[in-house]
């Protein structure tokens, strides 16, 4: 598995404790939480998502919930949250790195820690999103 896999899948977790439990950021960026924590080079990539996102949580979340059809924001399970925030913060922040990358990543992680059905949801609500912000 790639460094930046590890960092996306470190992002998604620390957003998912974060939910549960309102971490110091400064605890929650430690990831001394971390059993195994990844190379050097991904906790910094990691850092660098999960303090973009709180930074932009408001618009973040702003994106998310315009993208849900037949759902409220209220309903997403944390897992599905954390995996569409970390990717709604790169699609509208990080410009260098293509959205498909991004959505590709988003599924893959999805697959993995989400329900079965979860790959799909991330997947349509994230490709929404990128469609409403083609510049």
């Amino acid at each position: 598995m790639g460094s930046r896999r590890q960092a996306r899948i470190a992002a998604f977790q620390a957003l998912y404790a974060w939910e549960e439990s309102h971490s110091d950021r400064k605890e929650l960026l430690s990831f001394d939480w971390m059993d195994k924590k990844p190379d050097e080079g991904a906790l910094a990539f990691a850092s660098f998502l999960v303090g973009g996102t709180l930074d932009h949580l408001e618009d973040v979340d702003k994106h998310i919930g315009a993208h849900l059809k037949n759902w409220s924001f209220e309903r997403l399970n944390r897992v599905d949250l954390a995996i569409l925030r970390t990717s709604t913060y790169a699609l509208l922040y990080q410009k260098d790195i293509p959205s498909s990358v991004t959505i590709d990543e988003a599924v893959e992680i999805a697959k993995r820690f989400g329900a079965p059905e979860s790959y799909r949801f991330v997947n349509g609500v994230l490709d929404g999103i990128r469609k409403a912000n083609l510049s």
